[in-house]
């Protein structure tokens, strides 16, 4: 008998990022201020080159030369928290900035309020390649208005500013709202490369801020950790890197800093004690024979050492450990083996602390290569 697995499948259905939309949105009012028709649809240009034809949710005449166009995000299978949003575009003919397309945001679009993101210190959340594509997509259709206007562009979402919570905007000094992002205008499903472009970007900012310590962690729990035990560092310093754990350390070493703190749990150290570069469950299982050597080292006995060998994970073995009072032991070399190991590989190019808490967020040990000694 063959057992069905309950995990929903993961989809391959490609969508568009929030700057393709926005583009669309854009390129929607200008054209009904050209034809005086709104759209149903537009045909839009992404930043990789691709013609897109995207439905124009709604589109408005609103007069003395102001449109209104909306087109709703669609992520594909990519489980994006801006999936679904509203991207809207108000349009205006000016008789300033002759020949000149000026954006701004409204509601729900962040402001930037602090350098290292290559954009304009309390300007608008709109990335480099967005801007570019809507400007290109506005003068396509508007070539005519533009000779003897200039074109304000207003981008706004409604509930942008909630949808921004459950992003890192707050952290890398984007108040009020989402950014406005892509690239090459495609949400590829699942896809890892946004993540792993944060985790980048937020490095960069702290530097830019003159930082000089970055402080690493695998997720909410461990972050809550280590701000709890970090309070005099800025929250800049903070990056959640999830598994992109080689992303993170070459990029700090690539930025020149020399002082790194690793927050994590015992499942995420054993990876990369190991080695690993990635250390995602779905990745290559924790090396149980590697966890079984800790565990001997900390005191356990050859009994115990060979469960641990035949486990799945290293939780269980922490869990062994616990029950015979030799977690703190165990810790301590697993600690040390990460420490070792991230050293070795880059040539002690920066100082290590570990820290390491339970699966409650509590704190169970760290290890610093510059004390050499734990707490």
């Amino acid at each position: 008998m063959i057992k069905k697995s309950n995990r929903k499948k993961r989809g391959n259905r490609k969508g568009f990022t929030t700057g393709a939309c926005t583009a669309a949105a854009a390129r929607a009012a200008a054209m009904s201020l050209v034809r005086n028709e709104p759209p149903e649809s537009i045909l839009c240009r992404l930043p990789n080159g691709d013609d897109v034809r995207f439905k124009v949710h709604s589109c408005i005449l609103l007069g003395n030369g102001h449109a209104r166009a909306v087109v709703i995000k669609d992520a594909g299978d990519d489980p994006d928290v801006t999936d679904k949003a509203h991207l809207t575009v108000d349009l205006y003919l000016t008789e300033t900035h002759i020949g000149e397309i000026h954006l701004d945001n409204g509601p729900g679009v962040g402001t930037v309020t602090q350098e290292g993101l290559g954009l304009k210190v309390n300007g608008p959340a709109i990335n480099p390649v967005p801007q570019k594509n809507i400007r290109e997509n506005v003068t396509a259709v508007a070539q005519d208005l533009l000779t003897q206007h200039g074109l304000d562009l207003i981008i706004s979402v409604p509930d942008g500013e909630q949808m921004a919570k459950r992003t890192l905007n707050a952290r890398l000094g984007i108040i009020n709202g989402i950014s406005i992002l892509g690239t090459s205008g495609i949400v590829h499903p699942w896809s890892t490369a946004a993540f792993r472009s944060s985790v980048i970007q937020a490095i960069e900012v702290a530097v830019k801020q003159q930082q000089k310590i970055i402080v690493l962690t695998t997720g909410g729990r461990t972050e809550k950790f280590v701000t709890g035990e970090l309070p005099e560092l800025s929250s800049v310093c903070f990056v959640q890197m999830g598994d992109f754990l080689k992303v993170a350390l070459d990029t700090v070493v690539q930025q020149g800093i020399k002082r790194i703190v690793i927050g994590a749990m015992v499942g995420k150290l054993a990876k990369m004690a190991q080695g690993e570069n990635i250390t995602h469950a779905r990745k290559n299982p924790v090396n149980m024979k590697m966890v079984s050597e800790i565990a001997k080292a900390a005191g356990a006995s050859d009994e115990v050492v060979l469960d641990i060998s035949k486990a799945d994970t290293a939780r269980y073995a922490s869990e062994q450990m616990i029950k015979l009072g030799l977690i703190k032991e165990f810790y301590l070399h697993l600690a040390k083996r990460v420490m070792t190991t991230l050293l070795d590989k880059y040539n002690h190019q920066f100082t290590l602390k570990i820290m390491i808490c339970d699966f409650e967020g509590n704190k169970r040990l760290e290890l610093d290569s510059e004390k050499q000694d734990e707490i």
